[in-house]
């Protein structure tokens, strides 16, 4: 019997990973323009689209080492042993990124980050870190759910964003802030520091939107001049550009990634 077998894909791969209260959807747009070049992998990070809540014994603490480690499971069936691949974040899914970068240098081709969260990188006193501190202490002094997650949309939008949503979507976003709050245990916790950035010398892209806060801001600048080998680019919009500047970010990430191709060769 003859059996015609397909010849394997010879596109090099994409691992993309996406926000706090998103999903692998948010990458929806960018994967169907490189798909002609390359195999995107987006992934559901936990507690969000169908990935499971994280499953953490009573009393552990939520790290990125877990965060990694779902990470991995969902790409291992769909690469080869060994294979490399680019990786591309966005807030938590940039410094789910950094720590995936770390974990597997040897396999990462190249790194591109919209405003990774990784205030962890920053001195206890950087007035950066000591913002982002503030607002995870209102998130947990919340009255209610509802009233955490409006802090949390808020800051990254603009005062009165959460209020100004539909009711489907203000459930949406209140059902999904307990998997914030391990986010920010896990960021904040993170062990890794700027000097350690020195061996993730892959090419690497840092974007930063203009309207964003300062917070981000601030730490995407620490973060570009940290690695040995990164460009830094500001776009319009906030810190969800990567959503509602879809068009320009993902026009940045695909020159990026034509130009780290060419160099892994």
């Amino acid at each position: 019997m003859t059996t015609n077998a397909m010849p394997p894909d010879a596109r090099p791969a994409i691992v993309l990973l996406h926000s706090s209260m998103s999903s692998r959807k948010q990458w929806s747009d960018l994967s169907a323009q490189l798909e002609a070049s390359f195999r995107c992998i987006a992934v559901d990070l936990l507690g969000y689209g169908k990935s499971p809540f994280p499953d953490v014994a009573d009393g552990a603490a939520f790290t990125l080492a877990h965060e990694v480690d779902a990470v991995n499971a969902a790409i291992a069936a769909k690469l080869a042993p060994g294979e490399s691949f680019h990786l591309v974040g966005h807030s938590y899914g940039g410094v789910t990124a950094l720590r995936l970068a770390r974990q597997m240098r040897e396999r990462v081709l190249s790194l591109a980050v919209f405003e990774p969260v990784a205030f962890h990188l920053l001195a206890a006193n950087d007035a950066a870190r000591v913002e982002i501190e503030t607002v995870v202490a209102a998130i947990g002094a919340a009255a209610t759910p509802r009233d955490a997650t409006r802090v949390f949309i808020d800051y990254w939008n603009r005062a009165g964003a959460f209020d100004s949503l539909p009711g489907a979507q203000q459930d949406k976003f209140t059902a999904q802030i307990e998997k914030v709050k391990l986010d920010f245990q896990a960021l904040l916790g993170e062990p890794a520091t700027l000097a350690d950035m020195a061996g993730l010398d892959m090419p690497a892209l840092v974007m930063s939107g203009l309207n964003s806060p300062a917070s981000t801001r601030r730490l995407a600048e620490r973060l570009a001049a940290a690695l040995p080998n990164a460009s830094a680019v500001q776009t319009k919009g906030g810190h969800m550009g990567p959503i509602t500047h879809g068009q320009v970010v993902n026009a940045l990430i695909a020159s990026f990634l034509v130009g780290a191709e060419v160099v892994s060769v």
